[in-house]
C-alpha cells in the first residue's frame, strides 16, 4: 500500500478500492496501463489539468480512449476557452507529478468536470497519486466524494 494524498483521501471518505501497480512509461498514457493491467482502455480514466481563458485551473476526468472537446467543455463550463495547462502549472495546481495526477487529495480544491458516460461503467481504474499506481473504484464514488460537474465532451481519440 502506498500512502499518497489520494489514498489518504479515499480512506478518509470510506471509498472501497483496489490497488493496481504497473511499470510507468513516459508518454505511454492509458494505453500502457490498460494493456499491462489487462483492462479495456475505456475503463481507465485519465485526470487532465486544464485552464480556462482567465487561466483558472480545472480538472477533467475522461475515458482513456477518448479526447476532450475543449470547445464543448468551454461551452458547458461557461468559459470562452479551455486548454491544457503547461506541465509545470498542472503540477503546481494539483500537487501531483505529470503522469501521476489524481482527482483525490489535490493540493487545493479545483473545479472538476467528469465525462457523464464514465458513470455507465461498473468499475474504473483511476490514478491514485503516483506514476504507475491506479485504484479500482465504483465511479459513483467520484460523484459522492468530489461532486464533479457532469459533462458530455468526449471525442474519439
Amino acid at each position: 500500500m502506498a500512502d499518497t494524498p489520494g489514498i489518504v483521501f479515499l480512506r478518509k471518505h470510506g471509498v472501497a478500492h483496489t490497488e493496481h501497480f504497473y511499470e510507468y512509461v513516459e508518454h505511454g498514457g492509458t494505453a500502457v496501463s490498460s494493456a499491462t493491467l489487462g483492462v479495456p482502455e475505456h475503463e481507465v480514466v485519465k485526470t487532465l489539468v486544464m485552464e480556462d481563458d482567465l487561466r483558472k485551473p480545472l480538472l477533467v476526468l475522461m475515458h482513456g480512449d477518448r479526447k476532450v472537446s475543449t470547445k464543448a467543455l468551454a461551452r458547458q463550463a461557461g468559459s470562452k476557452r479551455i486548454a491544457p495547462c503547461r506541465p509545470q502549472d498542472a503540477q503546481r495546481h494539483s500537487g501531483y507529478q505529470l503522469g501521476g495526477c489524481s482527482p483525490f487529495g489535490l493540493r487545493k480544491p479545483l473545479p472538476i468536470y467528469m465525462e457523464r458516460s464514465i458513470l455507465e461503467l461498473p468499475r474504473i481504474l483511476i490514478n491514485a497519486g503516483r506514476r504507475g499506481y491506479l485504484v479500482g473504484i465504483d465511479p459513483r464514488e467520484i460523484v459522492r466524494t468530489l461532486s464533479p460537474t457532469l459533462v458530455e465532451v468526449a471525442l474519439a481519440a
